[in-house]
């Protein structure tokens, strides 16, 4: 049939690249999960959820691992906020831990410049 997406462009439809967000990987306990609680936590840091996925996976401990997207580059509040909810981040991609590591880079650069003068 004419029009039909790929896997690809279906995952991409769905998640598409937002370089602002934040994404978690959060772990939850099937009989915990609650997808309003987990926004509510979201929303506690002044973040606005944009995405919800419980994913296929499971954890060594056999929780489900549900990815997060959020619209804060201050994802680490947002992780901060999930776990006083009682839910595990398992891994985090933030964009502020780009924008830290080049500003670290710039500041020592600075410093090695200052003192080779």
């Amino acid at each position: 049939m004419a029009g039909e997406l790929s896997r690809l462009e279906r995952l991409e439809a769905l998640l598409a690249q937002d370089n602002g967000a934040a994404e978690l990987l959060v772990a939850v306990d099937p009989a915990e999960y609650s997808a309003s609680r987990i926004a509510r936590a979201v929303e506690d840091c002044d973040s606005q959820l944009l995405a919800l996925t419980v994913t296929s996976m499971r954890d060594s401990l056999g929780r489900l691992v549900v990815m997060l997207r959020v619209d804060s580059a201050a994802g680490s509040a947002v992780a901060r906020s999930l776990e006083r909810y009682g839910y595990e981040t398992i891994q985090t991609l933030f964009p502020e831990d780009d924008i830290s590591r080049r500003r670290a880079m710039d500041r020592a650069n600075e410093l090695l410049r200052y003192l080779t003068v």
